[in-house]
């Protein structure tokens, strides 16, 4: 909500005549229409901005938003070309800069930028790997963050000194903000170790390419630094704020079945696919944890 020189975001304050400039960036499936929002509650005081979609999710922005178009959910050379864009954007920001960015569902394969070493066939690879693995959301994106330059918090790091408020659209069940998008601007909480027990539980190590290997490996033996965690200075002037997820839409859902009559009952807001690749004729074997047909 703006009012006059205020901004206020569930709860915190930002006195926008104290800023320079105010910027916005953002990456995900949803980016666009969530630029559109912010800049209806900005107006001209937003100076510029640069965003990173899905190709063919845009929406109706101004001319001071650049809209690249990326893939999802492998990351292609477009996504690539959008990050080092964005990243260019942030870096020129000082600490009287205030850099809104939005982020939604896909924003991990729609914000690419490997580490040095690791080609974007090898991101791609390793991504395919994941993904027919049936590796869940959280561990795909550990080894996501681990082989970034922009995720696991690594993003608030390079905005750094400027202000950073990131406006997130959860896809994550419980909405933790280390792996929605791969947590760019949050603490990562996890390691190079957990990306090697990632690798070992789906038999990966020979599968992925060596050069994602390689890396973490590296870092397993602490010959490379891992990710920021909660005590990183890089935090210090970052504030991530969820402005909508699973839970927020089920009770929106009861409210309306509510008004039209209807007697209502959430029973969960945590079910999520099973992920397990047993035959589904053998049901005696199945010895699953999630909500699946024979996980119950």
């Amino acid at each position: 909500l703006r009012n006059g020189d205020q901004l206020t975001v569930q709860g915190t304050s930002f006195d926008l005549a104290s800023y320079a400039g105010v910027y916005l960036i953002g990456f995900g499936k949803a980016a666009a229409a969530m630029a559109r929002g912010v800049e209806q509650v900005l107006g001209d005081v937003l100076k510029a901005g640069i965003i990173n979609v899905k190709y063919g999710h845009l929406d109706q922005v101004s001319s001071k938003i650049k809209i690249n178009e990326a893939g999802h959910p492998v990351p292609d050379e477009a996504g690539i070309a959008g990050a080092k864009e964005i990243v260019e954007f942030i870096k020129e920001r000082n600490e009287k800069d205030l850099v809104l960015c939005v982020i939604s569902g896909g924003g991990s394969a729609i914000f690419p930028l490997p580490h040095d070493g690791i080609t974007l066939a090898e991101k791609q690879e390793t991504t395919k790997q994941l993904l027919a693995c049936g590796a869940d959301i959280k561990e795909i994106n550990a080894i996501r963050k681990h082989i970034s330059k922009v995720k696991g918090g690594q993003l608030s790091r390079l905005v750094q000194p400027a202000t950073l408020v990131t406006l997130i659209l959860s896809d994550v069940i419980g909405d933790p903000l280390d792996s929605i998008a791969s947590g760019p601007a949050a603490p990562d909480q996890s390691t190079f170790g957990d990306c090697q027990a990632i690798l070992e539980k789906y038999h990966l190590s020979r599968k992925i390419p060596a050069a994602v290997a390689q890396r973490i490996q590296l870092g397993v033996q602490q010959q490379i630094p891992d990710t920021p965690k909660a005590n990183d200075p890089a935090f210090s002037k970052t504030h991530n704020v969820i402005v909508g997820s699973n839970w927020e839409a089920v009770v929106a859902a009861t409210n309306c079945a509510k008004q039209l009559g209807y007697q209502t009952l959430i029973l969960s807001t945590f079910v999520e696919g099973c992920h397990c690749k047993r035959d589904p004729k053998d049901w005696q074997s199945y010895s699953c944890t999630s909500m699946c047909h024979f996980g119950w």
